[in-house]
């Protein structure tokens, strides 16, 4: 089913009193307590009703009317979680806040780690400041004998002739180069209006030849800290200065030049001719979800009223778009994906939202921040669609009528913040045994947050979902200057395994996830039921004579893999390695014989 989505409208002082305290009552009903959050009172406004906020920015103002607050408090290192002296191993914290500075806590090491271990992996090659200490979108293309690889998000765009991957080489290089000063230019998040994102490539049917579709979204950092405390930058962001939305270009050849745009499209879709400034939602987030033919799938949130989220520094809880890119040059809208518990000015929505645990806790992303993923793609007969939601759960749909999707089942699990929930899912798998590997990722630094679990969930029936185990934690590897890797400091935990049109598609039996400071992970699922970590590359972490401090202790922070070539790249603060691995097969130099993307 797809929720009935409203156009934002003004109310009169009376009909928004009654319908925040509809919220409030609902709140009360659902919560043990349903207190309105603790913010001063305008008492010389004759028209104020108690129990409401005063916040200027009227859906946020809808939330956290509904909301009790629940923010948890802060811990102390070695009382409330710490390393366990007997066993060597971490205790992690139930519940954090989110924090953007390190947490350091008793036992951890005093210096950023330099060790290397490998089991079953091989280094080929290390590039250095080839990316940014925060994030890394890839892409694959192959034109005129040479394979192209694409390192880019925002900021920044790097293209590597990566033909041979031991000896690859930047052909071009856009944005800020980082070293141990910060960037070599200087970026104002705010003001960005030309920037690469999220972006996936496709060979089109209509065009016979490469497309690029590239998301635009509002920026997830550098705007604001505290949305209940920054009443000018969510106004900023509502009037955010760029495209919230996408833009297709025509590729006829690897480099920027030879691009041609040929399509912008808002996520908007009620107001599809809005102006940059005035259009509405979230933006199109991540790496859309197409493989050149009839359609694609997006994350947004099309509206303003798509405010049920608890994160600090976001205002949606995006759902999913499904666009028919027949001609690419000319997108159509067509059908808007949304589960209960996102739209703040729908009464069923809020209701199943204060049902569910993490409402009011001020931390948890709701909904999602990726495509949907699709086992089979729609064009090839694929039915059904899982979406990892945040802490709204991994979600199923029927997409046989991709104009009407429905919604088959959700499985959620116990709390697990500060941190993402819920962030990835990984249908590799899925056709062979019925099962989706998904999980979130750590946020806060130090392990001062619950550990994130990779969920192995049972979906033979779409409908009855249901975990069956986590993949194994991993564990340093004997010879290590530490027992637990939250002793290395930064961030632990998984990132994600899969990314959007990666060449070759996937491989049966084994999956590698991007795990921070515990590197490259590739874990054995022959049997989802009982999976083994059966490899690993842990490199050394960047220090203060490579990188500012602010951006140490993210270790691996994205991974692509060429499955045609048997070429893992894992990506760090500092560089990208090139890697193979006897798991995947011998690795190759130059192209394959079936050219990325599949024609």
């Amino acid at each position: 089913m797809t929720s009935s989505i409203r156009t934002p409208r003004t109310l009169s002082k009376p009909a928004a009193a009654a319908l925040l305290l509809a919220a409030l009552g609902a709140a009360a009903f659902a919560q043990d307590k349903a207190a309105a959050p603790a913010v001063p009172a305008a008492a010389v406004d004759p028209d104020f009703v108690p129990g409401t906020p005063d916040i200027k920015d009227p859906w946020l103002a809808k939330w956290l009317a509904a909301t009790p607050d629940r923010t948890p408090k802060d811990l102390k290192a070695g009382v409330d979680y710490g390393m366990n002296p007997k066993t060597g191993e971490f205790v992690w914290p139930k519940a954090t806040p989110e924090v953007h500075k390190g947490q350091k806590f008793p036992g951890m090491l005093d210096h950023w780690d330099k060790t290397t271990f490998t089991r079953n992996v091989k280094v080929l090659a290390f590039y250095e400041g080839v990316g940014s200490p925060f994030h890394a979108w890839n892409n694959i293309i192959d034109f005129d004998g040479k394979r192209y690889l694409y390192i880019h998000d925002r900021d920044y765009l790097r293209i590597m002739d990566v033909t041979d991957p031991a000896n690859a080489k930047v052909v071009f290089s856009k944005g800020a180069v980082w070293g141990p000063k910060g960037p070599s230019e200087r970026w104002n998040a705010a003001t960005v209006t030309d920037y690469l994102g999220g972006a996936t490539i496709a060979w089109s049917k209509k065009l016979n030849k490469p497309v690029m579709v590239a998301s635009y979204e509002i920026g997830r950092y550098g705007l604001m800290n505290e949305k209940m405390k920054e009443p000018e930058k969510v106004a900023a962001q509502r009037s955010y200065s760029s495209l919230k939305g996408f833009k297709v270009y025509e590729m006829n050849g690897p480099l920027p030049g030879d691009w041609k745009l040929i399509a912008t499209r808002t996520t908007d879709y009620q107001h599809p001719d809005a102006p940059i400034g005035q259009q509405q939602g979230s933006g199109s987030l991540d790496s859309p979800e197409y493989y050149g033919g009839k359609y694609m799938i997006l994350a947004a949130a099309p509206n303003d009223s798509y405010a049920l989220t608890e994160y600090p520094n976001y205002l949606y809880s995006p759902g999913y778009q499904v666009w028919d890119m027949s001609d690419p040059a000319d997108p159509k809208f067509v059908s808007q994906v949304t589960v209960p518990g996102q739209v703040v000015d729908d009464k069923d929505s809020i209701f199943a939202y204060l049902q569910n645990p993490r409402a009011g806790n001020r931390a948890s992303w709701m909904g999602a921040r990726i495509p949907m993923f699709l086992p089979k793609p729609l064009e090839d007969g694929g039915k059904v669609g899982f979406g990892a939601m945040g802490g709204l759960g991994l979600w199923s749909f029927d997409m046989s009528d991709p104009a009407h999707p429905k919604i088959l089942g959700n499985v959620n699990t116990p709390p697990s913040f500060a941190g993402t929930e819920y962030d990835n899912a990984d249908v590799s798998q899925y056709e062979r045994t019925g099962y989706v590997f998904t999980s979130g990722y750590p946020m806060n630094r130090d392990c001062y947050e619950p550990y994130k679990d990779i969920f192995v969930v049972n979906a033979k029936d779409p409908a009855r979902m249901k975990v069956a185990t986590t993949l194994p934690r991993p564990k340093p590897p004997e010879g290590a200057p530490y027992t637990d890797f939250c002793q290395r400091g930064g961030n632990f935990g998984p990132k994600r395994s899969n990314a959007i049109g990666q060449p070759g598609g996937w491989r049966q039996n084994i999956i590698p996830y991007s795990f921070y400071n515990a590197g490259v992970q590739m874990f054995d699922v022959s049997n989802p039921a009982e999976p083994k970590i059966a490899g690993y590359f842990v490199p050394p972490l960047a220090d203060q004579t490579q990188l500012p401090g602010y951006t140490l202790g993210k270790g691996v922070l994205a991974m692509y893999t060429e499955y045609d070539r048997n070429i893992m790249w894992a990506f760090t603060e500092n560089g990208a390695y090139a890697l193979s691995s006897p798991l995947l097969g011998e690795p190759l130099t130059g192209l394959p014989k079936k050219p990325w993307p599949a024609r």
